[in-house]
């Protein structure tokens, strides 16, 4: 999925970021209780907060809406970095103020907002046109009695991204349909596979995996319910998913399986075009970012391999205000841009995986392969992997910072030679403290 390239939302230039924070905290919607759109000599203005690489201006989606409904302007503003983007969402959500007529939502976002701003959110639930989506996308923004907060755009169903040269050096297979028998069903298999790897790989300096956190974050990403209960209680401690996946993944750090690196951190780039490791859980929009990153001279030698259960990691919504003067409008293009026929074209122009089932289906997305990963049937791939994730995922208030501190757990274990046991006692006293 190597077209327009695609870096993880919360990774920006400094100096983008800090322009797009100004432009939200200050002036962005003409103050007062209003959200900055509304209407003037027959025109409909339509404002949106987005943040990263959402896609819709980028691809020139907002453009052709415009162009097919001559009386509408939509005035997008882009926050380059997501944490900071959500900062000033939460300040203009207390004030009342300073709201866009649709706002983005990441997926770490959303429990937070539908338990504690779902007022401030219009009801999406009748929109025409929006039965179309993965029952466990929408699940995700919909509250106790059935109000939906948002649309869904992009999700990161989850695949195996290896390199096929250096499984070959290993004597293990190369074509990606018996790579995935390796490890079918079951993520055990696929440390198994690694410890093979180890053992048969020419030289000790490519490890199996990149991290012990990619793998851990597959695992939990699987399962109905990972930090939360449906009340709303922590349960990552007692949860056999998130205990299996520690469990699995201390055992891959501690038998020298991965090469240390956290994804998205420092030397994890360079480890890409260098061949540092032979395997990476990879979701769906981490493919254009590790063709950029591994260079034109390792295309072919990647491959993807379905992984050995579906899970999805990353996703994010589009929510109308409530106060919106132009709410109508508002729904109505947020329903055109999140529908089947726009979601595919995210996909072929900015690898943005849709959450529509109808798109998965098209012949654009079912059909779609990768020249850079060796002609990989992605949209095949990605797409059952979509379709394994269960039909209800418990997300929790802080699921995006319980991550993060299982991460820095892991690599306790990786980098600092901490115990298994030691480093969950720490991570869960982090975690404690983190969430009050």
């Amino acid at each position: 999925m190597a077209r327009t390239r695609r870096k993880p939302r919360t990774r920006v230039v400094a100096a983008v970021s800090a322009v797009s924070a100004l432009g939200l905290l200050v002036g962005c919607s003409g103050g007062g209780e209003g959200t900055g759109g509304g209407r003037k000599d027959g025109k409909v203005t339509i404002t949106m907060g987005l943040y990263g690489v959402m896609g819709f201006k980028e691809s020139g989606l907002l453009d052709k809406y415009m162009e097919e409904n001559p009386d509408v302007v939509v005035k997008a503003e882009i926050a380059g970095d997501e944490q900071t983007y959500y900062t000033a969402l939460q300040t203009h959500l207390a004030a009342g103020s300073g709201l866009k007529d649709i706002q983005g939502i990441e997926i770490g976002r959303a429990k937070e907002l539908v338990d504690t701003q779902q007022d401030k959110f219009s009801d999406l639930s009748g929109v025409k046109g929006t039965d179309h989506f993965l029952p466990w996308k929408q699940s995700q923004v919909t509250t106790a009695d059935d109000k939906v907060i948002g649309l869904g755009t992009d999700i990161g169903p989850m695949a195996v991204c290896y390199r096929k040269d250096k499984f070959e050096e290993a004597g293990l297979p190369t074509d990606r349909d018996e790579v995935a028998k390796l490890w079918e069903g079951d993520w055990a298999k696929y440390v198994a596979v690694g410890e093979r790897f180890k053992e048969d790989v020419k030289g000790d300096k490519v490890a199996f995996m990149d991290s012990a956190s990619g793998l851990f974050n597959a695992m939990i990403y699987g399962g109905p319910q990972q930090f939360y209960d449906k009340e709303g209680e922590l349960v990552y401690a007692d949860n056999p998913v998130v205990k299996d996946a520690w469990k699995l993944a201390s055992k891959a750090a501690t038998s020298d399986l991965t090469a240390k690196l956290r994804q998205f951190q420092p030397g994890w780039d360079p480890g890409l075009a260098n061949g540092t490791f032979a395997t990476a859980v990879c979701p769906a929009w981490m493919m254009a970012h590790i063709s950029e990153k591994a260079g034109e001279a390792n295309k072919g030698k990647w491959d993807v391999a379905k992984a050995p259960k579906g899970a999805n990691w990353g996703g994010s919504f589009l929510g109308v205000m409530e106060n919106s003067p132009v709410k109508k409008e508002a729904q109505e293009l947020v329903a055109w841009l999140t529908a089947p026929e726009q979601q595919a074209f995210l996909f072929q122009k900015q690898s943005l995986f849709p959450s529509s089932r109808t798109a998965l289906e098209s012949p654009e997305v079912a059909g779609a392969k990768s020249e850079y990963f060796n002609d990989a049937p992605i949209g095949e791939i990605f797409g059952a992997a979509a379709r394994e994730v269960p039909e209800e995922q418990v997300l929790g208030r802080k699921d995006g910072t319980i991550k993060d501190i299982f991460s820095q757990g892991l690599t306790l274990i990786e980098s600092q030679n901490k115990t298994p046991d030691d480093a969950w006692n720490t991570t869960d006293e982090r975690i404690k403290k983190a969430v009050g």
